[in-house]
């Protein structure tokens, strides 16, 4: 089911349809409602990025099991859904992520040395969220969707709308977040005051340990219309149409269509964090499957038969993913630990009494171990 067909026909009880534009096997597909014409560099350029953010990924699982990183949340698998969408947003739109959206990060310009900073424990997130139109981590699940209709609210009253300075609120979230009610409410926020957000749900099969029957009986993207605003579902492991269905998306918001709910179904191929086992709760066969869906893998083979790719710029990729990877350990190990007082900074946006109080008690609680000997 497209955009315009439940706009059109809400509640029509269509099935669902999963928009695809590259099969599994690297066959580029045309689907009516969302024409996509990428140049070669374009289209290298989705590689590129499929590739080092997988390598920047492996890098930080690794750092984490050998304790550098506290803990690490894997993107494996979800790359094309990442970057796809990433690549559809404007300069004016704003991201509000969970804590694993290290491809959207990329597509952002954020580098992933200030989002390793966040999982070692010596920042909040070392990055400017109004510089690069890409908001802060979020680890409580879902209180982002509020967040991003809040924000698109605020758009809307802006009045910029419709023309070349409106920018849309997107806010990404997995299948478990749906069941939680920071989520519905931001459904009927953004419906009922018609706001320029997209939510995009990565429905990766698995909320932790629990299967996506334990959160519906009918497809993710349904959910919109007893909002009343379309969804859609999207091949998630298809960074074509993960770009083409985002992109209309996104253009609709600004242009004051209200919001939109992408479905992309994927699979989380790693754990859901590095203190997960996955062997514990699914089987190996299910991965093994989704294996021969692999978002890279796919688009690689759609290069190489269309002519577009060769061997040499296969190469260059990956040793410039091997670059970024040995750059990104290396800054890694050498970000300092905050001193104790860093933990009053960046509270409160201008001092506040309360925590400037609280500060000078604990730097006299601090002073009160210096020259202290031990037996």
């Amino acid at each position: 089911m497209t955009i315009d067909s439940v706009r059109g026909a809400t509640g029509s009880g269509l099935e669902p349809e999963l928009v695809q534009l590259l099969t599994p096997e690297g066959e580029r597909v045309a689907h009516p409602d969302y024409p996509l014409d990428l140049t070669g560099d374009e289209l290298r350029g989705l590689y590129r990025d499929l590739v080092i953010v997988r390598r920047v990924d492996r890098e930080a699982v690794a750092l984490t099991r050998q304790g550098e990183l506290g803990l690490w949340a894997s993107l494996l698998g979800q790359e094309a859904a990442q970057i796809g969408s990433g690549r559809a947003l404007g300069p004016h739109d704003m991201v509000f992520p969970t804590y694993r959206e290290h491809g959207v990060a990329w597509c952002r310009d954020v580098e992933p040395i200030k989002l390793l900073g966040l999982f070692r424990g010596v920042d909040h997130g070392g990055w400017d969220p109004a510089e690069h139109g890409f908001h802060l981590y979020t680890i409580v699940i879902g209180s982002q969707t509020l967040h991003a209709a809040g924000y698109a609210m605020g758009i809307q009253r802006d009045g910029v709308l419709g023309t070349d300075r409106a920018g849309a609120a997107i806010a990404y979230f997995g299948d478990g977040a749906t069941s939680q009610g920071d989520v519905n409410e931001a459904f009927v926020f953004a419906s009922v005051f018609n706001a320029p957000v997209v939510f995009f749900c990565q429905n990766n099969q698995w909320a932790i340990s629990e299967p996506l029957e334990k959160q519906t009986r009918i497809p993710l993207y349904k959910r919109a219309q007893g909002y009343g605003f379309p969804g859609v579902r999207v091949d998630g492991n298809d960074v074509l149409a993960c770009l083409a269905v985002t992109r209309k998306a996104l253009r609709e918001a600004r242009d004051g269509q209200g919001p939109t709910l992408i479905e992309a179904f994927t699979y989380r191929m790693g754990a859901h964090t590095t203190t997960d086992d996955p062997t514990r709760y699914r089987l190996k066969a299910e991965e093994e499957s989704w294996k021969l869906k692999d978002p890279i893998e796919r688009l690689k083979a759609y290069l190489v038969r269309g002519e577009i790719a060769d061997t040499a710029f296969l190469d260059e990729v990956e040793d410039e993913a091997k670059r970024v990877a040995a750059d990104l350990r290396k800054a890694c190990l050498e970000l300092p630990d905050p001193g104790p007082e860093a933990l009053f900074q960046h509270v409160y946006a201008d001092p506040h009494p309360l925590v400037g109080e609280e500060r000078e008690r604990f730097a006299a609680y601090l002073a009160s171990f210096e020259g202290a000997t031990g037996e």
